[in-house]
């Protein structure tokens, strides 16, 4: 094989992202530890550290009174999800002057395809070179990025953690496993605490084991396709991605220590319903399912489910979802809750043949059932306009609706209009 011809991704990889888009804002908290939190308080844990924290072992999850006692002077930044929805944008926009982004693959991650003279070595290092300096010049002089070029996105992605922060890292085909053996199994992408128990269980303990591997042994300790799928991925080969659709919309909170008791904990719950339910009308969908979870204060998880007919309007949701808790919370006697999540599920779209059902009801309910969802969908346009809870059902404690905004998950990127639901 040509090795000038055989480079075809390059993947960027922010680095310490949540925390870095901080530094850059706040020029005095450069070069220091920073630790970005849901919540400023003690009892809470990173979701994001700087370098220069996570060189003293801070991480996400770290505990804050536990990074304290490591790194007192340890900077507590909370978490403004809006601000590095907009640096995203920024930075996809700076990437796509040099080479097309072919897929966003979580909030500081991308991929780009290399096509013709850019799956040569000199050329997929300019490009790389180039996205460097215009990121610093046009976007943040403090950001920087790990960048892994390789003959598949996996492997890519895999030399984008070789050299970090700030690297360039290229794979050949060639260079495997030799130039990866030194990491952990949980290293590779695909292989979660789970997966590298199964490994470790049959016997394979690093990545030169990993490798030796048969596609069908792959696929025995899998228990499937996806086995000699990732076979083929560590070797650098050509795969076909999977294609997955979202089947859920949901949102979860844990709780501020003073908001962990029964009626605060409702508010909180009620103002995620709402908010999954104005998501689920932004997308044009219908659900007939909802799971509400509850972990307790001594870390209990508890759950309890509905089904429905077919619905998206606010009122109804949160009918359902009151009926949920008070039965889960009955039942399980709790007097504290520390984190709270709702899913909306059994989704079906607003333009199926299926959302004929409004047919099947009276005339007195048909029309209460359309009201309902007029009356949703006019809130939604005054809280696009004005801002979120400018309108409301029931009364928001003013201490609950700036933390039930929306969150950024590493592997979802909300859309902008998700900050005024």
């Amino acid at each position: 094989m040509n090795n000038l011809t055989s480079l075809k991704w390059l993947y960027l990889d922010f680095n310490s992202y949540f925390a870095t888009i901080e530094q850059q804002i706040n020029v005095s908290m450069r070069n220091k530890p920073v630790a970005v939190v849901p919540t400023l308080t003690n009892y809470t844990c990173a979701i994001a550290a700087s370098y220069e924290a996570k060189r003293l072992g801070i991480k996400t999850g770290t505990m804050i009174f536990q990074a304290k006692k490591v790194c007192p002077e340890l900077i507590c930044v909370q978490a403004d999800h809006e601000k590095y929805i907009y640096y995203h944008h920024k930075l996809v926009g700076e990437i796509n002057k040099y080479i097309p982004i072919d897929s966003v693959c979580s909030i500081d991650e991308v991929a780009c395809k290399l096509l013709g003279e850019e799956t040569q070595v000199k050329k997929a290092i300019s490009i790389a070179l180039s996205i460097k300096k215009g990121i610093k010049r046009n976007v943040g002089d403090y950001i920087n990025c790990s960048i892994g070029i390789s003959t598949n996105k996996f492997l890519a992605k895999t030399a984008s953690n070789l050299k970090k922060p700030n690297g360039l890292e290229i794979l050949f085909k060639k260079d495997i496993p030799h130039k990866i053996k030194h990491l952990k199994l949980s290293d590779l992408t695909g292989i979660g605490k789970r997966m590298e128990n199964r490994l470790l269980v049959s016997g394979i303990k690093d990545i030169k084991e990993l490798y030796n591997l048969s596609p069908k042994n792959m696929r025995k300790i899998w228990g499937g396709v996806q086995g000699e799928r990732f076979w083929h991925m560590l070797r650098g080969n050509k795969t076909i991605d999977i294609i997955t659709s979202t089947n859920t919309i949901g949102h979860s909170h844990v709780l501020h220590p003073n908001w962990r008791n029964l009626e605060k904990s409702h508010s909180i719950l009620k103002r995620l319903v709402l908010k999954a339910a104005s998501r689920l009308r932004r997308k044009d969908y219908f659900c007939k399912k909802m799971k509400i979870s509850l972990k307790s204060q001594c870390g209990k998880r508890v759950e309890g489910k509905k089904k429905f007919s077919s619905t998206s309007d606010s009122l109804t949701l949160l009918e359902e979802s009151t009926l949920i808790w008070k039965s889960v919370i009955k039942f399980n006697k709790l007097n504290t809750i520390k984190q709270v999540s709702v899913v909306l599920y059994d989704l079906e779209s607003a333009s199926s043949p299926q959302i004929d059902f409004l047919e099947s009801f009276s005339h007195a309910v048909h029309n209460s059932m359309k009201k309902r969802n007029l009356i949703s969908q006019t809130m939604d346009k005054i809280n696009t306009r004005f801002g979120r809870d400018s309108v409301t059902i029931g009364s928001i404690p003013k201490e609950i609706s700036p933390f039930s905004g929306t969150k950024v998950a590493f592997t979802r990127i909300p859309d902008i209009n998700e900050f005024h639901e």
